[in-house]
């Protein structure tokens, strides 16, 4: 089982290594990500969105980071996109 798995543990050795920094805030990120959906998913039908709009768009705005140290331009694009719309989205609401 060790051996099937060795592949994986090793790119993630690589990936933390080749920079820390960055492979704790997409650690981070996915927290938040993961976080937010559990909290929408336990709190529906009225979720706090006032409360996790902010901090999902933190999340976007760091994988956006993340994704351009990677030089990834599909994830970056993404992000960017997904952080624009969602500030918009907090702006309307909060307005």
């Amino acid at each position: 089982m060790n051996d099937l798995f060795r592949p994986t543990v090793n790119w993630i050795q690589e990936d933390y290594e080749s920079n820390r920094v960055r492979f704790c805030l997409e650690v981070l990120a996915w927290a938040i990500s993961i976080g937010c959906a559990i909290t929408m998913a336990v709190t529906v039908p009225t979720p706090p969105l006032l409360a996790l709009y902010p901090i999902w768009i933190t999340g976007c705005a760091i994988y956006a980071w993340c994704s351009y140290s990677r030089r990834s331009f599909g994830m970056l694009a993404n992000y960017i996109l997904l952080t624009t719309i969602d500030t918009i989205g907090l702006i309307r609401m909060v307005i």
